[in-house]
């Protein structure tokens, strides 16, 4: 029976999907936390099999174009793994920082996590991840471009490839912080 709604159905096909800071924290602004994600990323492919076609960090959520190349890790278990160690990695930063906006963003987090019964305190991510199989080369390569225009659009940059937390720059022939199969 066909279920409706957004859901991984082929855990080895490509998805555009994005992942969303629960309230729209601007949790990204510091390097720090990007620097975080950076990591999970590099060790999600080299360990886990991701393969990562495009992604762009913003400030309150991540978006990529990405599918599972190990017969034996699903696409759904790399993205739990990713946001479960991630959680669990920038917690701790955020309590113990001296950052200016410390106290709000716990209770932020506090309040997401209280509503989740599957949440033992805090909860950075949304439980959605907003999958959309990338069905054709045309769907796919509209994905890639509105992932790649995202800090464009927020004013970051001018040139897509300028944005450093993007692939856009693989994309024009450059070397990104993170290595992409190009599609």
């Amino acid at each position: 029976m066909f279920k409706a709604g957004y859901a991984i159905r082929d855990p080895f096909a490509t998805y555009y999907m994005t992942f969303t800071v629960c309230g729209w924290t601007d949790l990204f602004t510091r390097k720090i936390y990007r620097d975080i994600l950076v990591d999970s990323f590099r060790y999600c492919q080299s360990e886990k099999g991701l393969v990562l076609n495009a992604f762009v960090i913003m400030s309150n959520h991540v978006h990529l174009v990405a599918r599972a190349s190990n017969p034996e890790i699903t696409l759904s278990d790399i993205i739990r793994d990713f946001k479960k160690h991630t959680h669990h990695t920038m917690m701790p930063v955020i309590q113990g920082s001296t950052e200016s906006r410390r106290l709000w963003m716990l209770h932020q987090f506090k309040y997401y996590g209280d509503r989740n019964s599957r949440n033992e305190n805090y909860q950075i991510w949304t439980n959605s991840n907003h999958p959309e199989e990338c069905y054709s080369d045309g769907f796919t390569q509209v994905k890639i471009n509105y992932i790649h225009d995202n800090p464009v659009r927020a004013g970051y940059v001018i040139r897509q490839e300028d944005y450093v937390y993007s692939s856009a720059v693989n994309y024009v022939g450059g070397k990104g912080i993170i290595e992409v199969e190009m599609i």
